[in-house]
């Protein structure tokens, strides 16, 4: 996906995540969609760096990268939603692009997608985007909705919420 796929990603990604964190509606439904919206957004964006420098979809596009992000939240405390757009942007080139990614770079170079990605500059791109995230916010629904409330409670916490 291209720059455009990946902020849309973000941001529909943050509205529905606001909404499954704060489901009112009301003004504490935005001030959760702007404060995990914007980390979201920057870690969305973050692989695509590797076009600059390194091998594009293979340097920043790994899973060592996104163990990374996933600790660095416990370490610093701070950061906290970045790893979810990192993470929304793997999905999104595996299951969005035809070409997808090296997961495991740099142990083994070996590019994993889906067969149903469609290429970047297809018009069908934004189509794709949208139903890749509807999957993503789907996932995440089940997790509040399934998951205990005690288990929620504390990934709330540890993530800063």
């Amino acid at each position: 996906m291209n720059k455009k796929g990946h902020v849309l990603n973000a941001a529909l990604l943050s509205i529905g995540l606001g909404y499954l964190l704060e489901p009112a509606g009301n003004l504490a439904t935005f001030e959760t969609i702007v404060s995990i919206g914007v980390p979201i957004t920057l870690g969305a964006l973050f692989p695509d760096v590797d076009t600059a420098f390194g091998k594009h979809r293979k340097t920043l596009h790994n899973l060592p990268i996104l163990a990374g992000f996933v600790v660095f939240p416990e370490l610093f405390g701070n950061l906290e939603w970045v790893w979810v757009g990192i993470l929304t942007h793997y999905v999104l080139d595996v299951a969005g692009s035809k070409r997808g990614i090296a997961l495991f770079y740099p142990l083994w170079k070996q590019e994993f997608g889906l067969p149903v990605g469609v290429a970047v500059s297809s018009r069908r791109a934004d189509l794709v985007t949208v139903l890749v995230t509807a999957a993503e916010v789907a996932l995440a629904a089940v997790l509040v909705f399934r998951f205990p409330q005690e288990g929620f409670e504390l990934a709330r916490q540890s993530i800063g919420l």
